[in-house]
């Protein structure tokens, strides 16, 4: 893979805004968990050294030393040196380290593996929150445990027989019927109340 490649989807990242250039930008992205991987100039300082480290510790990302100088990067970057700089889309980053890993498989194979690893499952968890986004639009829930069946109703009560005669029901009390022209008193009556004009 001719490097020339390598260095302008570097510049195709910056120009979509998925390249952040400069120690400062990247420890920002790393810090914030955006960094997907951190790329280390061939001849940057130890001290530079030190602190991708760190930045990609505090990020749990990737980082790599290109097999670039601080000028080559710069150029195919618009800047005079870049001896930092991180990719924050995974897409990217996953074609970034495939096209490294046809550069040299020794040193970049192992990594390239790891980010498809990590793009793999950003996509699923893509995938998973678009499905549960149009769940919600369509007012889809999930679904309820059916209710447990109820208890059987007891038997009802047949009603009494009716005696053959086809008076009374068996077992029951005589009806007694009332004199002629007497009326059952009322609930106030039978409570003691007399009416006020017996007063």
């Amino acid at each position: 893979m001719d490097r020339l490649n390598i260095l302008s989807l570097l510049g195709l990242s910056l120009r979509g805004g998925r390249l952040a250039v400069g120690e400062e930008p990247v420890e920002a992205v790393a810090r914030a968990r955006d960094a997907r991987v951190l790329l280390l100039a061939a001849d940057a300082a130890e001290g530079t050294r030190r602190r991708c480290e760190h930045f990609a510790q505090a990020g749990d990302c990737l980082w790599l030393q290109l097999p670039f100088t601080k000028a080559e990067l710069g150029r195919a970057l618009g800047r005079t040196a870049v001896a930092i700089a991180a990719v924050t889309d995974v897409g990217l980053a996953a074609a970034l380290l495939h096209r490294l890993a046809e550069l040299d498989p020794e040193q970049y194979a192992d990594a390239a593996d790891r980010m498809d690893v990590k793009a793999r499952r950003a996509a699923e968890r893509r995938a998973e929150q678009a499905a549960h986004e149009k769940n919600l639009r369509q007012g889809k829930r999930r679904r309820k445990a059916p209710p447990a069946p109820k208890a059987a109703k007891p038997p009802a009560e047949m009603p009494p027989e009716r005696a053959p005669d086809g008076n009374r029901p068996r077992g029951a009390k005589p009806y007694r019927s009332r004199p002629p022209g007497t009326l059952a008193p009322s609930r106030r009556h039978r409570r003691g109340h007399t009416p006020t004009a017996a007063r």
